[in-house]
């Protein structure tokens, strides 16, 4: 287990405070401090002639101390006796967030919010750092509250999955939670379907990837023997499909394998879950 704090942006927003009440949750069962930061929304692109640039940057500088400090005080009521930092960041939010990851266990951001890292909603701040941080980036939905005791993972390749099943078996240790592996598929175009030459036995191509993850699973079983795992083949869109399943568990982790499109599975589940998502990159090959 990383010896690196947990690191959680905020901008003074609701989604951003739970964010950092959840990041608190995390730092404490994972005994590591708590390190929030906040960027000062920039500038705006049309000066004032009326005020000057330094007085406006001043007063953005002085809303996103109170930020922090407002953080740090909601972080605090959720654990007693966590150790707690706070800093201020300077340039871009997005690529100011990208920086903290090799200094941090896991990066904590709300899905949405208001100035400094909030104007930036889930497509452009919170995106950038899943995108590009060198760590785990969790992205906290404001409708997440109840405790399920459920970690859901989603295994596209099992060859590419280590980084993924490591924090998803990690997390289920910590909370006392099932752990759902999940490989869901939907790779052959259904205008194909009952085509001469086209084999499609969606029971035979599921067959044949639950016994992938069984394999893959083996080892897991073994090093964490108290986490119940359930694996589960299911066809249809993953996205849509990790999607729903966030609704019912408490963190789901997706592995990071491209920058984010139109058809990236973890930017479109980023965009339409319904609790926190952790994004995982994998080890450079």
């Amino acid at each position: 287990m990383s010896s690196k704090p947990v690191v959680v942006g905020v901008d003074g927003s609701e989604g951003s405070l739970r964010a950092a009440e959840w990041a608190a949750g995390e730092a404490a069962r994972r005994k590591l401090a708590l390190r929030i930061v906040s960027a000062p929304a920039p500038l705006p692109r049309m000066p004032s002639p009326y005020v000057r640039e330094s007085t406006i940057a001043d007063a953005l500088r002085d809303a996103a101390s109170q930020h922090l400090s407002l953080a740090a005080e909601r972080a605090g009521e959720v654990t007693q006796g966590l150790a707690i930092e706070t800093g201020l960041l300077s340039g871009p939010p997005g690529i100011a967030l990208e920086g903290c990851g090799p200094d941090a266990s896991m990066l904590v951001l709300g899905a949405r919010g208001a100035g400094g890292f909030g104007t930036m909603t889930l497509g452009s701040v919170s995106r950038h750092a899943a995108a590009h941080a060198s760590c785990p980036v969790v992205v906290v939905r404001e409708e997440t509250t109840a405790v399920r005791r459920e970690v859901v993972v989603g295994i596209r390749d099992p060859e590419d999955a280590q980084e993924a099943l490591a924090l998803a078996f990690e997390e289920a240790a910590l909370r006392g939670a099932e752990l759902l592996v999940v490989h869901a598929w939907l790779w052959i175009p259904p205008g194909l379907h009952g085509r001469a030459g086209i084999a499609f036995d969606p029971e035979m191509i599921s067959v044949a990837a639950s016994g992938q993850l069984d394999d893959l699973l083996s080892a897991w079983r073994e090093k964490y023997p108290a986490v119940p795992v359930s694996p589960k083949v299911l066809h249809g869109h993953p996205a849509r499909i990790l999607a729903g399943l966030s609704a019912r568990a408490d963190l789901t982790v997706l592995g990071k394998h491209s920058a984010p499109s139109l058809g990236s599975i973890w930017s479109v589940v980023l965009g339409h879950a319904h609790g926190p998502v952790a994004i995982v990159p994998s080890e450079p090959s």
